[in-house]
């Protein structure tokens, strides 16, 4: 009984061992908007990278960074997303938002599509706009 714990136990450390994590790719740039406000200290920055392929569908996530913003605009952002799931012929866009304790303060309001081929100028510029309330 030993022995063949043992066995499984090989077996098992082996196939793990040639596991190989799935290929990043990483797009990096800076998400701003032009007011002159200093965010709130609880200011959380979210940008995404969706596949918007479909007028009559949500968009696909691909990526996603989300976090507390420290220091003030640019503010810089690094997705990394699995190529694989970068299909030919779908259309790929960056999104950015800034929010503070549950209130939209800025989102960006144009279009900024991406390619996902490699030749995508870096680092990304995202315009935000400020959000009406």
């Amino acid at each position: 009984m030993k022995r063949l714990s043992l066995i499984v136990l090989s077996a098992l450390i082996g196939a793990c061992s040639s596991l190989q994590p799935a290929p990043k790719a990483t797009l990096e740039g800076e998400a701003f908007y032009l007011q002159r406000i200093a965010l709130p200290p609880s200011a959380v920055l979210t940008v995404s990278l969706q596949d918007v392929s479909l007028a009559d569908a949500p968009a696909v996530a691909l990526a996603r960074q989300s976090g507390p913003i420290t220091g003030q605009v640019p503010l810089p952002f690094k997705l990394e997303y699995d190529p694989a799931q970068v299909k030919p012929g779908h259309r790929y866009s960056v999104s950015a938002r800034v929010e503070a304790d549950g209130h939209l303060l800025f989102i960006s309001t144009q279009h900024h599509g991406v390619t996902l081929d490699g030749k995508d100028e870096q680092p990304l510029r995202i315009r935000m706009d400020a959000a009406s309330r």
